[in-house]
């Protein structure tokens, strides 16, 4: 991670980088990312399908002018302003993207995870690792994956403050989501450490009572309800 690119000015009241204020005495950081823009822009704008789009919309304006009988010229130019106009399209999508990524920091401390987001209005949440019920691994090309949280029945934040950092799908209960991190399966790992010295599980222990009763062990770790899972899944 650069950390030039996320502290801009807008950003030059934050105490420390990626939070409102310094860390209490005791607390440390353990992992700070953001998410990577080529992740972004094909996962969350679908990008390469959006380009198959234009690609097809293309081809299907040149055979049906030359199958038309259009003269060369009109033909010409009116490929070119569609081409003008999707890569305009591409390039709004790609450009928002990158603000999304330079914006967004992730933190991740022994006791809590901070997620600074927002391109116009920044806005930061604090997620106490107390206050997570469980988490989730998508892991995606190259180890880039998503974390979504879980939190508790008391505390939820709307999903139009979080997106794109939230669970698609997840519109009664949205959960916040750590989106398109590098080393996803590292900070995963990290998060289950961090999560259940917070709570003072012991993970190991928690395995073996899983495998006793056949419950089905994903990565680290899958306990009851309070806990953490560290299922691995395909993107």
């Amino acid at each position: 991670m650069n950390p030039n690119l996320h502290s801009s000015p807008e950003h030059e009241f934050e105490a420390q980088l990626g939070l409102p204020e310094k860390l209490p005495q005791g607390e440390s950081i353990l992992w700070q990312g953001a998410p990577d823009f080529k992740a972004v822009a094909l996962r969350v704008f679908h990008m390469r399908a959006l380009c198959i789009y234009f690609g097809i919309l293309l081809a299907y304006r040149l055979f049906s002018g030359i199958y038309d009988g259009d003269a060369i010229a009109s033909l010409g130019m009116s490929m070119l302003w569609m081409t003008l106009l999707s890569a305009t399209c591409l390039g709004l999508l790609a450009y928002f993207a990158h603000l999304i990524c330079s914006t967004t920091l992730y933190t991740l401390t022994d006791r809590r995870i901070v997620m600074r987001i927002g391109i116009v209005l920044n806005m930061t949440f604090n997620l106490p690792l107390k206050k997570i019920q469980s988490a989730g691994l998508n892991v995606g090309q190259h180890g880039v994956g998503d974390i979504p949280l879980k939190l508790d029945e008391h505390n939820k934040i709307a999903v139009f403050h979080l997106w794109p950092h939230a669970k698609p799908g997840a519109w009664a209960n949205p959960e916040p989501m750590l989106r398109c991190i590098p080393d996803s399966q590292k900070v995963a790992s990290l998060l289950s450490d961090a999560w259940a010295k917070a709570n003072q599980v012991d993970l190991a222990e928690q395995t073996v009572r899983a495998a006793k009763t056949d419950a089905p062990v994903y990565a680290d770790v899958q306990s009851s309800h309070s806990g953490l899972n560290g299922e691995i899944k395909a993107a």
